[in-house]
Order: structure tokens, then sequence, then C-alpha cells
């Protein structure tokens, strides 16, 4: 599986995403913000990080890069896309995933663990979680508040489009575990297609024990397990 990593100017965490899918057996590589073609490729991986350095709100600029039309046709071919923090921001930008990302109701930038319970298993980035228990995954955002109207919240709720909710260790939602004032706890989405996602917590920082949690390992282990199946669908001929 080929995974390109898209690494706009501020971007800080396109290393840390490209160790992780290295160490998960992806063939990993970083793609400049000004290239245009994503064909060989099957997996795009927009990573965290201050892309043009959060001016105007977050990912407000970044999907101006020539690469954004480019990654809108790769999405809508069916291949898989993953946005996590500023690349979340990113992906509601350019309305690939509905939504917006506010600043944190304390208005402060946060940098702790945090627990995801699993709202969907059944997802292209959810179905190799075999974890009796919340996800252990660190956040790093000042902007992780996602906002949804009512409408909006419902139409996801239809369509199964939560995959990850911010929970107690015991899998609880309540108040003191959500972080930011996300709506509805929300911390992860996917479009109505299934082949998008974008989270704000930090998979690729939790893929090794050593730093705290290899829970993330499962997401993308989901991803490669999915790509596996549809190999067909993904042909570059």
């Amino acid at each position: 599986m080929k995974s390109a990593i898209i690494v706009f100017p501020g971007s800080n965490c396109d290393h840390d995403m490209y160790h992780a899918l290295q160490v998960l057996g992806h063939d990993a590589e970083y793609v400049w913000h000004k290239n245009s073609n994503l064909d060989d490729f099957d997996l795009v991986a927009l990573p965290g990080g201050f892309s043009y350095g959060d001016y105007l709100r977050a990912g407000a600029i970044a999907h101006f890069s020539p690469i954004m039309q480019e990654l809108l046709r790769f999405a809508n071919r069916g291949r898989f896309v993953i946005g996590i923090c500023n690349g979340f921001q990113v992906l509601t930008e350019t309305k690939l995933l509905p939504g917006a990302l506010l600043r944190n109701q304390n208005l402060r930038f946060l940098c702790q663990p945090v627990y995801l319970r699993v709202e969907n298993p059944k997802t292209n980035f959810t179905a190799a979680i075999d974890i009796p228990r919340p996800l252990k995954i660190p956040i790093a955002h000042g902007e992780g508040n996602y906002f949804i109207d009512t409408a909006g919240l419902n139409e996801l709720e239809a369509n199964q489009q939560i995959v990850f909710r911010y929970v107690d260790r015991d899998g609880n939602a309540v108040p003191e575990a959500n972080p930011n004032g996300s709506t509805d706890y929300i911390a992860g989405v996917i479009n109505k297609e299934g082949n998008v996602l974008g989270m704000m917590p930090h998979p690729e920082r939790a893929v090794d024990s050593l730093l705290g949690s290899s829970d993330g390992t499962a997401i993308f282990e989901s991803i490669k397990q999915a790509y596996l199946k549809n190999r067909k669908a993904f042909s570059h001929a």
C-alpha cells in the first residue's frame, strides 16, 4: 500500500506520520503541497501542524494549495484519505467533511491523552480495532472544538458518520471527558462514502507503547486491511 503524506508550510507532524506508516508496513512518501498528481497512491494523509501558520483560521489557506484539487479528485475516486488535527481542519475547509473546527472551549492549547469510543466499528478506518476498551490517543490542538448544526448532526447520526467520541476511561461520554467542547463529544467523522476520515486526536503518536499507547496502530491496520480487500478498485493501471 502506497501512502502520500502531504506537506504544507507549517506542517509539523509529517515525520510522525511517516514513522507510523513505515512501522505499520506502508510504503510512505512525502508530497509537497505544490505537487498536483496523486495517481500513484492508495492513501493520502494530511498531517497535523499549523499549515500556513493557521492564519485567518486553521486550514483556511491550505485548502487553496495546488494539491487540493487533486485531493478532491483522489477522494472522489474512492481512495482513502485521513486528515489528523490540522488535516481534519483542512478537510472541513474543502468540504470533503461536514462541520467546522472552532477554538477550544477554554481558549487554551491542549496537549494531553484522551479516550475515544469507537462509534462505528464497520468503517474502513475501524474494522480491525479489537480493543475492548476506549482507545487512548493524544491530542495537541488549540482549535479542536468540532461544531455542526442540529440538522447536520442528525444527518451524521442517520448515516453513521460519527466514528469516534470523547469519553472517559470507562467509556462514558461525560462533560469532563470532552476536552475542547466538541458538539456531542465528536472526535472524528467520515464522509458519506466512507473513504475520508477526519479526527482531532493523533493516532500516529500512539503506535508504540513506549510513548504511552499503541492504540493508534489499529486505525492504520484497519486502513491497510480495507485496501487489501479492495485492491482491484485501487488499480493504478
